[in-house]
């Protein structure tokens, strides 16, 4: 189908990250075919009328843990290893595929309806959110959640290997698989080098928790003799692709690494700032040369997948942080959500900004709202002022999953009562300690 969005403004996020007012955007099929003006001899299926509306490309989030939309305010005020050792991972032991599938519907959900149009996900089970990304339309990079300190290592690497065989390309190219090893201090250099084997035989590339604590930093030092960079470094990890969760205490060492291997950091500030774990030195990492991204993290510890709120959050932090209130400006913020992101996951030739032979993944936000109004600069209106509730209309490859503010691959009249049900289903699981049915 041939889409023309008429008349409206234009947030190009280009190389000159260009604002066009007044502009057409064309659409022919899964690509953009006119950014400004339509091509000679286009021709409209549809004219989506675009005045009072902001069209920017599709958000991407580098770094989240989607199911585990069935513990949002489930484990609420805690510190970081509370919240990960006694409360989460229990439930996460009883895990059903069902959970998982329902738990992906719900952030699959929440992500449209907020503008996101691809994702960067790691977890188990995740045959379950690939049937689920498939049928609503986005785009994801999955990757096996992996770890040997409990003895589980090699089923859960033969279950992530597996998930590649299955589905990496598939769903018309918008589901492409990873690996993730979820940290180094539950991966043993041993295992980390196995996966790494795998990740070279696949050519595919790594997601992983770095430097997310201090305590996590203080025991890699003690038992290795270097930072978790360091460590990761030296057993040669960032000869692949890799996205780095978090990084928050990174020093300069560390950022030079980072740099060299060609590393991207997935910011989280939301997640960070709940967990009280610190707040990333973003703008420290960009001057050293580090691309930086943005994720939510998982919605048990932030507790919503809104990148619109991690958009205001990273800005006003890198301000506070730097004593500087230049620091990390908007356009800067908006490119880590969405060209940075593409980037991140090796896919800035495809996604990340509204320019023509680029996939149409694109939102509209309906800027007809009293809090975006005047409309002075909108890329700052975006980043400070609007919320993911204002996202009207989004499209992935050309086609419209959300229309006026209504999903059209999802249904969501009986999706809520689905997951109610679903996680009471799993918190009576985990009481009675059911183990899951299935294995990693």
């Amino acid at each position: 189908m041939k889409l023309l969005i008429r008349d409206t403004t234009l947030v190009t996020v280009n190389a000159g990250d260009d604002v066009l007012h007044a502009a057409d955007l064309a659409i022919d099929g899964d690509s953009i075919a006119g950014v400004g003006f339509a091509p000679d001899g286009f021709v409209p299926d549809r004219v989506i009328d675009g005045r009072e509306r902001i069209v920017l490309p599709g958000l991407i989030n580098t770094h989240t843990h989607l199911s585990m939309t069935l513990m949002r305010n489930y484990a609420d005020d805690l510190g970081f290893w509370p919240w990960l050792l006694e409360r989460v991972k229990p439930l996460e032991d009883h895990l059903y595929p069902e959970d998982v599938r329902i738990g992906a519907r719900l952030g699959l959900a929440e992500m449209i309806r907020g503008g996101t149009t691809c994702f960067h996900d790691m977890y188990f089970l995740l045959d379950e959110v690939a049937d689920e990304v498939a049928e609503a339309g986005v785009r994801a990079r999955l990757c096996g959640a992996l770890f040997d300190n409990s003895g589980q290592g090699e089923a859960l690497l033969e279950a992530a290997v597996g998930l590649h065989d299955r589905w990496h390309g598939k769903a018309e190219g918008r589901v492409t698989v990873g690996l993730g090893p979820h940290s180094p201090y539950l991966c043993s250099p041993g295992y980390l080098r196995e996966i790494l084997g795998e990740a070279e035989r696949l050519e595919c590339g790594l997601h992983i928790h770095v430097a997310e604590t201090d305590r996590e930093v203080a025991e890699s030092r003690e038992r290795h003799g270097l930072s978790p960079v360091q460590h990761l470094a030296e057993l040669g990890c960032f000869r692949v692709p890799t996205v780095a969760a978090h990084g928050i205490y990174v020093d300069a060492a560390d950022r030079r690494l980072l740099r060299e291997g060609k590393v991207s950091v997935a910011h989280n500030p939301g997640s960070n700032l709940k967990l009280a774990n610190g707040i990333a030195p973003v703008q420290e990492l960009l001057e050293d040369g580090v691309n930086v991204s943005l994720g939510t993290d998982g919605a048990a510890s932030n507790n919503n997948l809104n990148l619109f709120e991690e958009m205001h959050l990273a800005a006003l932090l890198q301000k506070w942080l730097r004593r500087d209130p230049e620091a990390l400006p908007a356009r800067q913020v908006l490119r880590m959500a969405t060209i940075d992101g593409a980037k991140a996951l090796g896919m800035e030739a495809e996604l990340g900004s509204l320019e023509v032979g680029k996939q149409a993944d694109v939102v509209l936000v309906d800027a007809a709202q009293p809090h975006l109004a005047p409309r002075h600069d909108p890329v700052a209106l975006l980043v400070y002022s609007a919320q993911a509730a204002d996202v009207c209309m989004v499209l992935v490859k050309g086609r419209i999953l959300l229309e006026n503010r209504e999903l059209t691959t999802i249904d969501a009249a009986s999706l809520l009562a689905r997951a109610t049900e679903q996680t009471r289903q799993l918190l009576e699981r985990a009481a009675v300690g059911k183990r899951p049915r299935v294995g990693p």
